[in-house]
Order: C-alpha cells, then sequence, then structure tokens
C-alpha cells in the first residue's frame, strides 16, 4: 500500500518482506511506518536531550546489535523499512552533521566503515543504499547522528 497527498504530506508506506528471526530462517513480517509521524517527530526533535540511541549505548534499552566496538555501535532499526534495515551511531554523540567539526572527520569516517562492515556480514552483497537525515527538513527525529542502511532488495530512484 502507498498513499500520498500534499500539503501536510500523509505518506504512508507498509512492506510485506522476509526478516531473519532468531533462529536465523527468514519469516515475513509488515512493517508500517506513517512518513508524517516522521516528520510531526523531526519538527519537535531538540538538540540537548538525551536519545533514544544514548539508551541503547548504555545497554539501559535492548537492541538486536550486528556489531560494537569502542566508537560506533550498528544495530537494527526497530521499524524497518527494506528487508535488511539497520542503524550505524557513533558512541560518542554528534547531534547533527551540520555540527560535526573537523575533530569528528575519524568518527565520520568510522561509521561509513562501519555500514559497509555490517553490510557486509548481513549478505548485502548486490548493494544498499546510506542515509543520513539532517535537521527538520531533512526528517531526523533523532538528534544523534545515524546512518540508515537498506537493502535486501532492489531500492528505486528518487528516494523521496
Amino acid at each position: 500500500m502507498l498513499s500520498r497527498t500534499l500539503g501536510k504530506q500523509l505518506f504512508s508506506t507498509t512492506h510485506l518482506f522476509r526478516s531473519p528471526n532468531i533462529g536465523g530462517n527468514f519469516k515475513p513480517i509488515l512493517a508500517n511506518r506513517t512518513m508524517a509521524s516522521e516528520v510531526d517527530k523531526a519538527q519537535t526533535a531538540t538538540s540537548g536531550e538525551d536519545t533514544i540511541f544514548g539508551k541503547i549505548i548504555r545497554k539501559e534499552i535492548p537492541a538486536k546489535i550486528i556489531f560494537e566496538d569502542e566508537h560506533i555501535l550498528a544495530f537494527h532499526d526497530v521499524s524497518p523499512q527494506a528487508p535488511i534495515h539497520f542503524l550505524v551511531i557513533p558512541k560518542r554523540r554528534i547531534d547533527m552533521l551540520e555540527n560535526a567539526t573537523d575533530e569528528d572527520e575519524a568518527i565520520l569516517g568510522k561509521l561509513l566503515l562501519g555500514a559497509r562492515k555490517a553490510a557486509k556480514e548481513l549478505g548485502l552483497s548486490d548493494g544498499y543504499r546510506v542515509v543520513i537525515n539532517n535537521g527538520k527538513d531533512g526528517c531526523q527525529s533523532v538528534h544523534h547522528i545515524h546512518l540508515h542502511i537498506l537493502g535486501g532488495r532492489q531500492l528505486g530512484w528518487p528516494p523521496g
């Protein structure tokens, strides 16, 4: 199902695809994310507050972790928009790409290399998309820079 209206941008997507379960087999799942709710979250998101990613880093809430090292963490998205959809975050918070400094150059590179490593572990040899949402018009709903990696199917263009 795909519906769209202009103006307030009610945009709803429903995807039926296969996702790995704990036993390593695949099962169908239904993921539904309303773009309007993501836009609303982005409009009200603020810097300076603790984020869900901080809680995941501190192990205060669970996440299905793909890999972790001293600088970055890769884990599956709780509301996947593709058969494989995961996030890569720095452990040291950078709230937005536009606020990154020259001192953040190394960690930004580690994020991309972490995306490559996790994609390889998950078998995304046919390709994948890397997305950074930045600011409210970019639909950034969590002010902790993160990469979305989407794959496992043919992705369309243009994306949005």
